[in-house]
């Protein structure tokens, strides 16, 4: 019995933009076109003011900005840490304020859970990890770029693909789209993460839209957000079985399909199914 993805898929694309700044909007823009879903990080405690008066375009959102680009968007917004701090230099009580501060503001101008994390400067320690538990975090993803497409052993160290910027973006999307995966016990997660504003920096906003252009779209990949694939793969691995696994159920809210007996079966949230 082994784990597929959302309608029996294999492969699942998702990304992750940090900080909260204008360039998410243009971002979304791109996503959106190709129906790509990612997951944005919020300081929300370093929202600009609400009176303040740009230069130029560029820098953080402010509080009406952020709650009109992701409020219904079908983007996730999480966790980033109240004010971006190293983490892994504050006291456990730093720690846990800058966490529950941001969850809490996040939660109450977004209308929505605030269950997942990007670590600041991508630093963090055990006890930070500890803490992150305490918080009622259940994902916190790392800027360590494992350049494959594995799901993540521990979730609270959840280590992206690649970066944006990576020279292997492309070749990694090429062979994410292009191959098969191997053996129906394997499940591809494709995971992207940056800030939106190095694209000005840059001056490459082709980058994205070249990657969204190509990877989006695709009738066996599944577009979620962070939050979506880590409750999906929670609620498989929560099915209920016998011994035997002819009866298995799923006591989640969450439709899940696995592979057994050489086919893909589908089990509705609440349903037992007797194979």
């Amino acid at each position: 019995m082994y784990m597929k993805l959302k309608d029996g898929k294999s492969k699942v694309l998702t990304l992750s933009y940090d900080d909260g700044v204008v360039q998410d909007i243009r971002l979304i823009k791109i996503l959106d076109q190709y129906g790509i879903k990612g997951t944005f990080n919020i300081n929300s405690g370093s929202y600009l003011a609400e009176d303040a008066v740009r230069e130029r375009y560029y820098g953080r959102m402010k509080l009406s900005e952020a709650k009109e680009l992701y409020i219904n968007s079908g983007h996730e917004v999480a966790v980033h840490a109240y004010t971006h701090p190293f983490l892994e230099r504050l006291k456990s009580d730093e720690i846990l304020t800058e966490i529950l501060e941001d969850r809490r503001s996040i939660e109450t101008h977004y209308g929505t859970l605030a269950r997942g994390m990007a670590y600041p400067f991508g630093t963090y320690s055990s006890e930070v990890i500890d803490c992150l538990k305490k918080c009622g975090i259940c994902y916190s993803r790392t800027v360590k770029s494992s350049e494959n497409f594995k799901f993540p052993e521990n979730w609270l160290e959840l280590h992206p693909t690649c970066h944006h910027n990576n020279p292997r973006l492309m070749e990694l999307a090429k062979k994410f789209v292009e191959e098969k995966c191997r053996f129906s016990s394997d499940n591809w997660l494709f995971y992207v993460w940056g800030h939106s504003y190095e694209f000005d920096n840059k001056d490459n906003w082709e980058v994205i839209e070249k990657f969204a252009e190509y990877v989006g779209g695709k009738d066996d990949i599944w577009y979620a957000t962070n939050i979506e694939i880590y409750d999906y793969v929670k609620a498989y691995e929560n099915l209920q079985t016998s011994v035997d696994k002819k009866i298995v159920h799923n006591p989640s809210a969450i439709d899940v399909w696995f592979y057994q007996g050489g086919k893909t079966h589908c089990i509705k949230g609440g349903e037992t199914l007797y194979l």
